[in-house]
């Protein structure tokens, strides 16, 4: 299947769940979308593929030992693995099939991929609090220092397509997420929070 078709049957999948008219018709809908995008990305498990695709690494890997404080984002303690961007999909309105972030867990020698974010700059021009899948983004935010510049004010989503999180799929955060013995384990403090723009 092309990129292009492939990409149009994630994007008609997350459509009709937007559409879908029921609680339960909506939980079949948003499944059916998450599935989609995990048989899209699985491609991604060899990171040698991401990159080959435009997404890079931020060599840090996450850890949120303390919970966000008040004026912060709400992060409970946990892993969120090493990032691979890849800006060239970055833009003011997600993507369903196509998310900026893809999310690594280090395991021995290898990375396995664990989720997919999505991350919208206010630079972009993004009007409101985006949502995708029926899940309002998390933000705005202050960049996470050092792996970005703190003034890179953000929404972000994520969604643990590939490891369960027991807090749920789209919590930022994951328990499960470990990035004990890995040479560049970063621990970091969440975000503030910084005023949703007016329009």
């Amino acid at each position: 299947m092309s990129r292009i078709t492939r990409g149009g049957v994630i994007a008609a999948a997350v459509c009709l769940s937007l559409a879908a008219p029921g609680a339960s018709a909506q939980t079949r809908a948003d499944s059916l979308a998450l599935d989609s995008l995990r048989a899209a990305l699985q491609k991604y498990q060899d990171p040698y593929v991401a990159v080959n695709d435009g997404y890079f690494s931020t060599v840090g890997c996450v850890d949120i030992e303390r919970p966000g404080a008040p004026g912060h984002v709400a992060y409970q303690p946990g892993g969120m693995g090493i990032h691979f961007l890849n800006m060239s999909v970055v833009g003011p309105v997600p993507d369903p099939a196509h998310p900026p972030v893809l999310i690594y867990e280090p395991d021995g020698a290898k990375l396995r991929l664990v989720a997919a974010e999505w991350f919208i700059p206010l630079a972009t021009g993004v009007k409101g609090r985006p949502q995708l899948l029926h899940m309002p983004f998390d933000g705005p935010m202050e960049g996470h220092m050092p792996l970005m510049p703190m003034d890179l004010h953000h929404w972000d989503l994520h969604a643990w397509l590939f490891k369960p999180n027991p807090r749920g799929m789209f919590n930022a955060t994951n328990p499960n997420v470990k990035c004990g013995g890995y040479s560049y384990r970063l621990v970091e403090e969440a975000p503030k929070l910084v005023p949703v723009p007016q329009p």
